[in-house]
């Protein structure tokens, strides 16, 4: 029979563990939430922002850039809820009362807002490693399937599918008031009876499990594999089919980030099995830092477009910056001119060729051919 003395000791380090833990969580949280959260949101609004104005225009018309532009709108939705989550967290820690009150209301929604989200981001995510990989290794198919109206309706198709699917999760929470002796009510979230029933809980997570994350990384990791073998035996460095493959270059990029971020939420929702707002503050604490991941790839895409896109940058610029643009453009065409010999263009119909691919518009525009 153990001591009460051992027993008293055993509790006691039980509870210094549990107060290190909420420590732990509550600088996690604040660092997440209040200091990366709003910098990563904004620049990620923005970018997606600008992305979407940009691959809107028509000389960017094409199946890959519907794609990415449904990506951005997503990432768009994800990146509100999760400034939300800081305007919420900002308030714990200016205004507790007001800011447990928004905490209990807001948090049930923005869950569901959250899990749809990279539903939606991890398929069109899929979508567009299908068609790359339709381009690189199955080019005599591309006209059947790489089309725009086919990536309108299945942009649309995962936009509707997976929100209808994550349903549940806006039902896995509800806001209680603790009622207690001073003048202002407590908000609590508890989980609601249909997620309390284990064997409802097991089935679908599993199944949400498979859709986000599971599913989505072998076939991107497998597209992936079968991309890069393919640019390989087109020998991309040492033949003009490189400057071809320059946007398979890129949507080798944005998939691998999007896997680098995902995994770690991945291993903690599946592998794990951890939930979020139920569990113990130890992991509550690794979730604020999966979930910054998770931002991280929502606002990156912008970025890697600039990098890896020569003819999203040029339209950029052009649309945003177009002195710099001119400049540009004036320099490229004296070097074109004085390297094929050609006469000066016609100043109304401006198309001169600048490259593999790529084409100037009359209004100065790039487009690909």
């Amino acid at each position: 029979m153990a001591s009460p003395t051992g027993n008293g000791s055993l509790m006691s380090n039980d509870m210094l563990r549990a107060a290190e833990y909420k420590a732990f969580y509550l600088q996690a949280r604040f660092v997440t939430g209040v200091v990366m959260y709003p910098i990563i949101c904004i620049i990620g609004l923005l970018g997606n922002s600008l992305s979407i104005i940009v691959m809107s225009q028509k000389q960017m018309t094409s199946s890959t850039n519907v794609y990415l532009m449904s990506l951005a709108i997503s990432d768009c939705v994800k990146l509100l809820s999760d400034f939300m989550y800081f305007m919420v967290i900002l308030l714990l820690e200016v205004d507790p009362p007001t800011g447990n009150k928004a905490y209990g209301f807001l948090y049930p929604y923005a869950h569901y807002i959250f899990n749809a989200s990279l539903c939606i981001s991890a398929w069109l995510t899929v979508s567009v490693a299908v068609e790359r990989y339709i381009y690189v290794c199955h080019p005599t198919r591309v006209k059947s399937y790489c089309t725009i109206r086919h990536a309108r309706s299945v942009s649309l198709a995962v936009f509707i599918c997976m929100s209808i699917l994550a349903i549940p999760y806006a039902m896995r929470y509800k806001t209680i008031e603790n009622a207690n002796n001073s003048t202002t009510s407590q908000y609590d979230i508890t989980v609601t009876d249909l997620w309390s029933n284990e064997s409802f809980s097991k089935i679908y997570t599993w199944i949400q499990n498979f859709l986000r994350s599971i599913i989505p990384l072998c076939l991107l990791i497998i597209l992936n594999t079968c991309i890069i073998y393919g640019l390989r035996r087109c020998r991309i460095g040492r033949s003009k089919t490189s400057r071809r493959h320059r946007i398979t270059f890129m949507l080798i990029i944005v998939i691998v980030v999007f896997l680098i971020c995902i995994t770690p939420d991945a291993i903690m929702s599946t592998f794990l099995g951890l939930g979020y707002y139920e569990e113990e503050f130890l992991q509550r604490g690794i979730r604020e830092i999966t979930d910054l991941l998770l931002l991280v790839n929502s606002a990156s895409n912008f970025v890697i477009y600039c990098i890896f896109n020569t003819i999203f940058w040029r339209n950029f610029v052009n649309l945003f910056c177009k002195p710099c643009y001119r400049i540009n453009i004036h320099f490229e065409e004296s070097q074109i001119r004085r390297l094929s010999l050609v006469g000066r263009p016609n100043k109304q119909s401006l198309q001169m060729k600048v490259g593999l691919n790529k084409t100037i518009c009359g209004n100065g525009l790039l487009s690909e051919v």
